[in-house]
């Protein structure tokens, strides 16, 4: 059996220690903030990323270059027959479709999967393709069956504020002073490709009730033939105690389901900003 090395980038909300305990690699993302570069989880802590995006900073996301995604898989490549790539949707950036252009070079030793996930989704990813690395797939077997799956997640998202979704240009600055004066938090979905409005609700207790009823709607109709096979995730740019209390309402919602929990990445969250809680659901292999 090939010897077979698992990559995400760290918009799974994997960690780099994380990473290091399940036996995997995290490829983190670049970020720009005041012209200077920053590399998640190793120059650019949460914590510090929150505090350069409350002072206003000017902060942007990158990419991955393409010399550095070779060069993590050409000293993988020197210990592995095989390389699984689970970078974020490529709906959603362009380092998917960078990556997979790369990976021709290689002889199918590298397989990119476009499963078109982000956040716990494409964690639930990683642990799947480690499962099915561990039943004895090889790398191209695996990208198929994830790549197969890949519509079979959702996500809800609500922000707190809608400073940065203005900032970032995908409400108008009329639109964000109406909501903000009606207090209306938008609520978000991500079906796959990209990021949707899904509906608009006057408060957090409206927002919420929302996010967990669309959950539920799927799970009773999208998802009815593989309810049992369907795990919960929650991820957050708010505050650790309103995080636990999110994640009990999840819970008291539906019981009996798995939960994966994180905070968001830090590439969704320059787009959100702080205070934003998500819900999701996803097939599980």
């Amino acid at each position: 059996m090939s010897k077979l090395a698992i990559i995400t980038d760290s918009n799974s909300g994997i960690t780099q220690s994380r990473g290091k305990e399940l036996g995997i690699f995290v490829l983190p993302m670049p970020f720009f903030i005041d012209g200077q570069l920053f590399l998640e989880d190793i120059t650019l802590t949460q914590e510090q990323f929150y505090e350069r995006l409350g002072s206003d900073s000017d902060i942007s996301t990158s990419q991955p270059s393409p010399g550095d995604v070779m060069e993590l898989w050409e000293k993988i490549l020197r210990d592995y027959d095989e390389i699984v790539h689970i970078p974020m949707s490529s709906g959603l950036s362009s380092s998917c479709a960078t990556a997979m252009s790369i990976a021709d070079e290689y002889d199918g030793r590298v397989q990119v999967v476009n499963n078109q996930r982000i956040s716990v989704t494409q964690e639930q990813s990683v642990y799947d393709a480690m499962k099915l690395r561990d039943e004895g797939k090889s790398a191209k077997e695996i990208r198929d069956i994830l790549e197969k799956e890949k519509f079979l997640s959702s996500i809800y998202i609500t922000v707190d504020t809608l400073k940065y979704l203005k900032k970032g240009g995908r409400i108008t600055p009329a639109a964000a002073a109406i909501g903000t004066v009606l207090n209306l938090k938008p609520v978000l979905q991500i079906q796959g490709e990209k990021l949707d409005a899904f509906a608009k609700v006057r408060g957090w207790k409206a927002a919420k009730k929302s996010m967990l009823n669309a959950v539920e709607k799927d799970l009773n109709e999208r998802f009815a033939d593989i309810k049992d096979q369907m795990v919960l995730g929650m991820a957050y740019t708010c505050s650790k105690e309103e995080a636990q209390e999110w994640k009990g309402e999840i819970q008291e919602r539906f019981p009996g389901y798995e939960l994966l929990e994180g905070p968001l990445s830090l590439s969704v969250a320059c787009h959100i900003g702080p205070g934003a809680m998500a819900v999701t659901c996803m097939k599980k292999v």
